[in-house]
């Protein structure tokens, strides 16, 4: 990257006649809902020149001032707009796939005198206490600027704003832009950071609450934290590779100390992440030693459960024993019978006592021994 250089004649499509100057530009295609384009303005020395509401004609007033700097967002745009974008200011056609189909890797790709340039960036949603991914692509060219938007996130409006404030970081051009949009992701990464944070700490205390919903939570961001990972961790690669080249590309010096910025900001980011994969990790090794723990105490009290209600019907079935012996007897001897021997014998009322008693006894200490009870 270098300071401002005047634009080269091959990154132009041939002007075209006066005649068809005059005319008004032609519609452009919009997507279903919103428009796509959020925002498209000229500048010129760091300073806003105009703001079209169009790509054409955006394009008509970039060739009508050389000197100037286009910076276009879209979000969600459709396949026709970036055509026209690609026609327009040469784009490669991989670059413009990519930014198509999304759902890319964070990476940096240079195709002549244009960076390509990938990035997820993330928010944090109180709400749902959930965190949400978008993705960003950017084009950046020697007089132009162009970010393609997929998802909520980032919001560039206050990175726009904070550049317009300091004409002089504008004036250097589209690379200085880049930078702020780099700064602007990275620092979205903080209210992340500490919402996840927070999370952590919750699910802390719900693990050793015996919360049976926290292993799902826990679960849950996990995933996130994977994607977080995604996204800083090849940040801080590309951050890099951008500040081997500023020999090379005579990157200026006010530059390389926001970057070297940017470039710190990340790498304790990624640094956090994986200090956060690593503590739900461990936090997920303990809460399934105190499901473990759980479950043992629950089957160890079941057990003892069952332990004693076996204990309580050894001792109904040993009293119900004998119960029986004397009521096996005094059945026997209630039938009425005429031809019973022991009906007419004097002693055989006693010894009717003394069996029933006898049996009941021998019974009782039966039991006693084998301890049922």
């Amino acid at each position: 990257m270098s300071d401002r250089r005047p634009r080269p004649a091959w990154r132009r499509r041939p002007e075209p006649p006066p005649a068809d100057l005059s005319a008004p530009p032609p519609p452009e295609p919009r997507a279903e809902g919103e428009p796509s384009v959020v925002q498209s303005t000229l500048y010129r020395d760091g300073h806003r020149v105009s703001s079209p509401t169009t790509l054409a004609e955006t394009f008509r007033q970039l060739r009508e001032h050389p000197d100037g700097m286009a910076w276009i967002g879209l979000q969600r745009p459709t396949e026709q707009e970036l055509h026209s974008l690609a026609a327009e200011f040469d784009l490669h056609e991989l670059a413009v796939e990519d930014a198509m189909e999304a759902h890319q890797r964070p990476k940096l790709e240079r195709y002549g005198e244009t960076l390509f340039v990938v990035l997820r960036a993330a928010r944090y949603l109180d709400a749902q206490e959930e965190v949400d991914f978008g993705e960003l692509h950017v084009f950046v060219g020697p007089d132009f600027l162009i970010t393609v938007r997929h998802g909520a996130a980032p919001d560039l409006s206050t990175a726009r704003q904070r550049m317009e404030q300091d004409p002089d970081l504008l004036a250097l051009g589209p690379e200085a832009v880049l930078y702020a949009i780099l700064d602007a992701v990275v620092d979205g990464y903080a209210p992340v950071v500490a919402g996840v944070q927070n999370d952590i700490d919750e699910i802390e205390t719900e693990v050793f609450g015996g919360d049976p919903a926290v292993s799902r939570r826990i679960y849950e961001l996990s995933r996130e934290m994977v994607e977080f990972q995604r996204a800083t961790r090849p940040l801080v690669g590309m951050l890099h590779g951008l500040m081997a080249g500023f020999a090379k590309y005579g990157t200026d010096e006010e530059l390389q100390r926001y970057l070297r910025d940017v470039a710190d900001h990340v790498t304790h980011t990624s640094e956090r992440v994986d200090g956060f994969r690593q503590a739900l990790a461990d936090i997920l090794t303990v809460n399934a030693t105190l499901v473990t723990q759980q479950q043992n105490a629950e089957m160890r009290a079941l057990a003892e459960a069952g332990f004693e209600q076996n204990e309580e019907i050894k001792k109904i079935s040993a009293w119900a024993a004998i119960l029986f012996a004397p009521t096996l007897v005094g059945t026997i001897y209630g039938m009425n019978f005429d031809h019973m021997p022991e009906l007419h014998w004097a002693g055989g009322y006693p010894f009717a006592i003394l069996l029933m008693a006898g049996v009941c006894t021998g019974l009782y200490f039966v039991f006693k021994r084998r301890r049922w009870l």
